[in-house]
């Protein structure tokens, strides 16, 4: 799982162009929308429906479901491990 986790921030700063930020600066727990954290908005959001899509195979089909799945890096690596076809 922390090899997923580490994969899935060095993904996040590739697609959302982060050149400022390394793994190391992005909390595992902290949220990645809103003030806390990375900041993210909904363009970005996109990019990791995208990122999720074409490295795990996995396509949201529920809206609201990516509140929950987006919250942090942690959870972003529950579901992939739980639903990712292409597991890291």
């Amino acid at each position: 799982m922390e090899a997923l986790v580490e994969k899935l921030k060095t993904q996040l700063i590739d697609a959302l162009n982060l050149e400022e930020i390394s793994p190391e600066d992005i909390d595992t727990e902290a949220p990645l929308f809103g003030d806390e954290g990375l900041g993210l908005d909904s363009i970005d959001a996109l990019e990791i429906i995208l990122l999720l899509d074409k490295e795990y195979g996995i396509k949201l089909k529920n809206p609201a479901e990516g509140k929950s799945v987006f919250y942090s890096v942690r959870t972003m690596a529950d579901y992939i491990t739980e639903h990712g076809k292409n597991q890291a």
